[in-house]
């Protein structure tokens, strides 16, 4: 926990904002899509910045768009040029961290960008982290086909003003206290994954944020005592729940809520969960690697980013 005497940890490098008219790459580095939604995506891009994508994104081989050679490639590509000041992914599903430690991370943080994207591209964004660079937890360009104006806007405000102040409150407690670090996370599953690989990085201070999709509560369990266990939390001084979208209990009545005080709870750092953030109908961007403070007091929690 962050008392008044101590410091709080120091925040990631984030890639300078987007301004109109700025390059962006629209890559799809896991999953395949449907065409529609993405093609409305790319159109509403297209009203505020300039957008370059390969049409061989919307190739599809099995649960992939496309072979891993031709997914690395493109995601490569936009990553080393230098005109491109973010990158979105169109969709999340699977397939990026067949490669994502194949990138040159070395290059793309002495020229950092933006990635944008959530789920399956959190893979990129513990890559990022890794090499001290910010990214930002967001819809995918498919979303922003789909999405309504409200949504738009976040996302614009996010690359245009990432360092602009966002509270989140009314947080349900499941362990009081405050805390103060870089926001860090995404996909409990795929920080796992990470985990597994030898990638994950915890930045020392970190507010740890996680969500998931699909998932029973005795897998995050085990997922989470398999991280615990394994010393990838020791750093963190906060955690926050996002969205856990049809991880409902089982007949045994534990809920995903019960795992987290029981297992993050007992790590004595704040623990808040409820925030907007994940695979549910809303899906607000953060931006991982800037500033973060959690107050968890009383019945309610809190969440700001930037300031």
């Amino acid at each position: 926990m962050i008392g008044a005497a101590v410091a709080p940890a120091a925040c990631l490098r984030l890639p300078p904002a987007l301004r109109p008219g700025d390059l962006v790459a629209v890559v799809a580095p896991s999953g395949p899509f449907d065409a529609l939604p993405l093609w409305l995506g790319l159109g509403w891009l297209r009203s505020r910045y300039r957008v370059r994508f390969d049409r061989g994104m919307f190739s599809k081989r099995g649960y992939f768009a496309g072979a891993d050679a031709r997914r690395r490639a493109e995601l490569a590509a936009a990553l080393a040029d230098p005109d491109v000041r973010l990158v979105v992914a169109a969709r999340g599903g699977y397939g990026a961290n067949r490669f994502a430690h194949e990138i040159d991370w070395a290059g793309f943080a002495e020229r950092p960008r933006w990635i944008a994207g959530f789920s399956d591209v959190t893979a990129l964004h513990v890559e990022a982290a890794r090499v001290g660079v910010g990214s930002l937890h967001s819809c995918h360009a498919t979303a922003l086909g789909r999405g309504d104006a409200a949504t738009r806007a976040a996302f614009v405000r996010a690359v245009e003003h990432p360092t602009d102040e966002r509270r989140f409150e009314g947080l349900e407690v499941l362990r009081p206290g405050a805390a103060e670090g870089p926001l860090f996370g995404g996909n409990l599953t795929l920080l796992h994954a990470c985990a597994a690989a030898g990638r994950l990085a915890v930045p020392e201070g970190a507010v740890v944020l996680i969500e998931d999709v699909g998932e029973r509560p005795y897998r995050l369990d085990r997922v989470l005592t398999t991280l615990i266990v394994g010393g990838h939390f020791a750093r963190a001084s906060a955690f926050v729940l996002g969205d856990f979208d049809q991880c409902d209990a089982n007949p045994d009545g534990v809920t995903v809520g019960d795992v987290a005080r029981e297992l993050l709870g007992a790590l004595g750092v704040p623990v808040v969960a409820g925030a907007p953030v994940g695979h549910g109908a809303r899906n607000e961007p953060v931006v991982l690697g800037g500033r973060a403070r959690v107050e968890a007091r009383g019945v309610a929690g809190s969440l700001t980013i930037g300031g």
